[in-house]
């Protein structure tokens, strides 16, 4: 008599997802340390939106730049790849709230404010998450729309809350801006806490935060050292670099020298700001989807660096105010460039890759935070222009350089080093949908991958030492790891 096997426990099936599906979230479903991950509803672009819309309105109010630079270079590709393993909504919540923290500190201690920017600088790698949580959640033709929503999203942040800032400190003082400042920034949290879905698919995640963690895959550096190792992840690690660098450099000395050189007060610098803003949103929502379909994504990445040049070598060449206001609407159009470099970074990664692969890009634009401005500080200096914010008029020692054949050498340097990168560009492969399979073992989701290939000379152990909790089929169509947008 042959025995019987045992019986199935009751939830077996339950547990087991549809093959092909996407597997359907528990009640209650919990993150190890308690944190909630059911949230309101599906996971959607527009809770990422809301998210950095509220995180970037927090700090504009206060007209105060984010620190950002050598810290997120080292911490984004980490944080990318660990929350492609234990889920976005975590690392979302860390993010948000470290990068926050300080706000509060400013009429607090002063001391303690700039001891936890420091820390903060870390944490300033939302975006990464954020556009990792937007590949989860879009299929593969909606991403590049939706990161241009979501830079839209930030754009319409700094567009808004500065002038809010001022007169809220003007009316009634800095410490009323910093109270809503810290109100948005709590708001923002419990937001994430209360509402915001984990997109992370289930079984793509482990089953508790026990897990053994292989440092070859955590360390920081080694994302770095893979980027060497691929042709695409290099060609477009570069173009990011080249093109972000000078655009860094612009962002820290841009106003000063419309004020001091120029002679732009400061409502023709508001409405300056509120402008090109006004217009990226427009560029980053409307003209981004446009392009996208009719030139594809290289090439709307190749446009966007030959605005980017276009409005540099006007910045440099420019000496009148007219010149500066006309250079601005091409600013507005060179904004597409971010979203569709990230949509193409997107598109060569696996969907349980898409955190390191977007880390990646985050870092290097968190190095050129730091490079950018010091690198404009020095063109400035060897030209003898000097921009300080101790001098609120126009610069009697700078009128001479309206005059001059270039009064903006950093601008024209800059439209240079992004010509270097619209040269790099054009060597990045085409995305092909049918070599998909392919590109898992030569892109990005390739040279990052969480098993080794068989015959590689490098053996790369998996973030997680029993990868069976989470291993997903190389096979597996993406579309079945997305909700729709």
């Amino acid at each position: 008599m042959s025995a019987e096997p045992p019986p199935e426990p009751e939830d077996a099936a339950a547990s087991e997802p549809a093959a092909g599906a996407m597997p359907e979230k528990r009640p209650g479903a919990q993150a190890a340390g308690g944190l909630s991950l059911q949230g309101c509803g599906r996971p959607s672009v527009y809770h990422a939106a809301i998210v950095i819309f509220l995180e970037f309105f927090a700090w504009g109010l206060l007209t105060t730049p984010m620190l950002t630079g050598l810290l997120s270079f080292l911490s984004a590709p980490l944080i990318g790849a660990l929350s492609d393993v234990w889920g976005r909504k975590p690392f979302l919540l860390g993010t948000v709230f470290f990068t926050c923290f300080p706000i509060p500190l400013m009429r607090i201690s002063p001391w303690w404010y700039f001891a936890m920017i420091s820390v903060s600088g870390v944490f300033s790698v939302t975006f990464s998450v954020i556009f990792a949580y937007v590949a989860d959640v879009t299929q593969e033709h909606e991403r590049s729309t939706a990161y241009g929503w979501v830079s839209a999203t930030f754009a319409a942040s700094l567009v808004s809350s500065p002038a809010i800032g001022a007169y809220l400190s003007a009316s009634y003082g800095d410490s009323l801006v910093v109270l809503v400042a810290t109100v948005v920034a709590v708001l923002d949290i419990c937001f994430i806490l209360l509402a915001v879905p984990e997109s992370l698919p289930e079984k793509m995640r482990p089953l508790s935060w026990g897990a053994k963690i292989s440092w070859k895959q955590a360390d920081p550096f080694a994302s770095l050292k893979k980027v060497g190792k691929d042709s695409t992840v290099l060609l477009i690690c570069i173009t990011v670099f080249l093109s972000y660098l000078p655009e860094a450099g612009q962002y820290s000395s841009f106003f000063l020298y419309l004020r001091q050189v120029i002679g732009f007060g400061s409502v023709k610098i508001a409405a300056f700001i509120a402008m090109v803003g006004i217009l990226s949103i427009v560029a980053q929502t409307v003209f981004l989807t446009i392009l996208m379909r009719s030139l594809g994504n290289k090439n709307t990445v190749l446009l966007g660096l030959g605005f980017q040049m276009f409005q540099l070598a006007w910045y440099g060449f420019g000496s009148q105010a007219w010149m500066m206001w006309a250079a601005g609407t091409v600013a507005a159009m060179s904004s597409i460039t971010f979203p569709a470099v990230s949509a193409l970074v997107s598109r060569n990664a696996e969907s349980d890759q898409q955190g390191v692969a977007q880390g990646i890009i985050t870092g290097i634009r968190g190095l050129c935070n730091g490079l950018g401005p010091a690198l404009y500080g020095f063109i400035f200096y060897m030209f003898h222009v000097e921009l300080t914010e101790l001098e609120p008029e126009l610069n009697s020692d700078n009128t001479a350089l309206q005059g001059a054949v270039i009064p903006g050498p950093p601008f024209l340097f800059g439209a240079c080093i992004v010509l270097m990168s619209f040269l790099v560009a054009l060597f990045i492969p085409e995305y092909s949908k049918g070599s998909g399979i392919q590109k898992h073992s030569n892109s990005i989701s390739g040279s990052l991958t969480n098993m080794p290939e068989r015959g590689s000379d490098e053996d790369i152990e998996p973030l997680l030492q029993d990868s069976s909790i989470w291993e997903l089929s190389s096979f597996e169509e993406s579309g079945n790891q997305c909700t729709e947008l």
